[in-house]
């Protein structure tokens, strides 16, 4: 019998890009998303879709891709898709966990013909920061490329390009393109750490890269899409835009001994404070709509905290899903209630007035007999906040509207928030904003608008309420200046101390008052405790609190404020630290 030939090399490729956003167990919901970016890459020309990493699943699946039903599930529908591509329409390239003689694979699956044709398992499991594949994957061996109407295509899987050798061995197995599956989550600076990264892949190999990332909220990260090529030279060949979804086929030529992109569509990503808005918008967005709420319901205050999330909320879900309940008390100003009608009126939202004299008063008779005697302190003020957090969770039990929870970076850090309070809520836009930034970020929207938006342009966010000094109106003539450092000294001790890790003789030396360093340091530590039950947030620093920073709520370890001691300092055996109170 003779040998059958060889497949002759094809000298083009339309290789479609499909950036879309599924929802994280949604396998069916999922399928059927990919069946429909199929047909319009179809439409466009395309023979090849590249989806993100673990599509099928949603990422990041967690500890859900170890339950056995979820992975039978994830697998029927990656064969069902594979058997759809006989009628002779695109092939796809689709990220899927992989069960494989005992072991679970994050893998790329290339479906082609009517079967898998192919499968690739990610080599690089990332354990830092919000990742951590090492619990539930195992590590595949190092991938050669697998071989596509007789192209080589290399197949790393997002992290694998981390790194350089799974793309040097996809190289000197006789790779020619480098098509990259991701799962890359937003935050500040990322899309140039991602070009940072893919330009050694493309010196040390020689080859182009296509890089497919997935767009999306998903509890606490937001994947702000991007995806992109680059052709031999590094030069940049397409991009696609931010937070939004996209199916796009770009066009890719047999040059020479190469492969070579045309230059296809270049969106612009926003950076700065307009993409920090934007991650903001997508990841409540996406809480709300995936997670089955009509809408949301949030307490504004006539602060600056409330009135961003406000503006958020709308541009996420339209002022129609957005209803704002101010509750006032004797100590809430006229400034307030002005602002806060104000604000309601420039987004275009449903607006109330709810007084909540009445709870409080009337909790203070329940504890009469128990305070009798007593002084009043912080407790009687904490009452207001958790009179008006009980009444928001009541409206989202009575009307299914999730409470938008308004503290900022700042005050979790510090614990300047009342547990079952302001504290209460489903899902928090700017708990990874510093007051600095909330501040930022309201002049912004003021002045622009995203073009996704769904709320109006102009003014929308009163001045007043920009300008006016930060108040939580729980005493008369409160202010926040009263319990914390001014916004400008604290936010860049806390973005040291959590970001960075700074010890407090770094601080220190860096020009901040020891005083004020170890207070705030002091206080940081405290209020784990609160942390740990307040509602998630999208992330959109380097750093959030959540997924990212992982502390012990009981932890007596404090940073003694000197430099650190030589590695060969005698151990001592000393008295226990002072067990410190949380505050509540």
């Amino acid at each position: 019998m003779s040998a059958r030939p060889a497949e002759k090399p094809a000298d083009s490729l339309a290789i479609a890009v499909a950036q879309l956003n599924p929802v994280v167990g949604d396998v069916a919901g999922n399928a059927e998303k990919a069946r429909r970016a199929r047909a319009e890459a179809a439409r466009q020309g395309a023979d090849l879709v590249v989806f993100p990493e673990l599509y099928i699943a949603g990422y990041p699946p967690e500890d859900l891709v170890l339950k056995p039903a979820f992975q039978a599930a994830c697998r029927a529908a990656v064969e069902e898709l594979a058997r759809e591509t006989a009628d002779g329409g695109p092939a796809m390239l689709i990220g899927t966990p992989w069960l494989d003689n005992g072991k679970l694979y994050n893998a790329a699956a290339l479906l082609s013909g009517g079967s898998i044709a192919a499968l690739r398992f990610k080599v690089d499991l990332p354990n830092y920061g919000v990742f951590d594949e090492k619990r539930i994957f195992a590590a595949g061996p190092m991938p050669g490329p697998v071989s596509f109407r007789g192209v080589r295509l290399g197949v790393p899987v997002c992290e694998d390009i981390w790194g350089p050798e799974p793309a040097e061995c996809i190289a000197e197995t006789g790779g020619e393109i480098l098509l990259v599956m991701n799962g890359s989550p937003y935050r500040r600076g990322v899309g140039d750490e991602r070009l940072n990264v893919a330009v050694p892949r493309i010196n040390e190999t020689g080859l182009p890269l296509l890089y497919a990332n997935q767009v999306g909220g998903q509890d606490e990260l937001v994947f702000d899409g991007v995806s992109f090529g680059l052709n031999a030279d590094c030069s940049l060949a397409f991009q696609l835009p931010a937070f939004e979804e996209a199916v796009v086929t770009t066009r890719w030529w047999r040059v020479g001994d190469g492969w070579r992109c045309e230059q296809g569509p270049m969106a612009a990503a926003p950076e700065g404070d307009k993409a920090d808005y934007g991650a903001c918008v997508l990841g409540l967005r996406d809480y709300v709509n995936k997670n089955g709420f009509k809408g949301v319901v949030l307490g504004l205050s006539g602060g600056i905290d409330s009135a961003l999330c406000a503006a958020i909320a709308v541009d996420a879900l339209g002022p129609e899903r957005v209803r704002c309940i101010m509750l006032p008390y004797k100590f809430t100003s006229r400034d307030s209630l002005n602002d806060a009608a104000a604000c309601a009126r420039a987004l275009g939202v449903g607006y109330e007035i709810v007084p909540i004299a009445p709870a409080v008063e009337g909790l203070e008779a329940a504890l009469a007999p128990l305070f009798k005697d007593l002084p009043r302190d912080v407790t009687e003020e904490n009452l207001q906040a958790r009179a008006r957090g009980t009444l928001l969770m009541a409206v989202s039990n009575k009307f299914n509207l999730m409470v938008v929870t308004t503290g900022n970076k700042s005050e979790m850090s510090v614990g300047y928030a009342t547990l079952y309070g302001d504290m209460n809520g489903g899902f928090n836009p700017i708990k990874d904003l510093y007051k600095t930034e909330v501040f930022s970020l309201a002049r912004l929207r003021n002045a622009w608008r995203p073009d996704n938006a769904m709320g109006p342009a102009g003014l929308v966010i009163p001045e007043n309420i920009i300008t006016r000094p930060p108040t939580a109106e729980l005493r008369e003539n409160q202010k926040d200046e009263d319990s914390l450092p001014p916004y400008s000294v604290l936010d860049p001790i806390l973005e040291r101390l959590v970001e960075r890790e700074e010890p407090i003789s770094a601080i220190v030396a860096a020009g901040f008052d020891r005083d004020t360093v170890v207070r705030i340091e002091r206080m940081l530590n405290l209020a784990e405790y609160k942390r740990r039950q307040a509602a998630p947030g999208v992330k959109v620093g380097l750093r959030n609190f959540g997924r990212d920073r992982r502390y012990p709520i009981t932890n007596r370890f404090r940073d003694p404020g000197q430099p650190l001691p030589a590695p060969d300092v005698s151990l001592v055996t000393g008295r226990p630290a002072r067990t410190e109170a949380f505050d509540f």
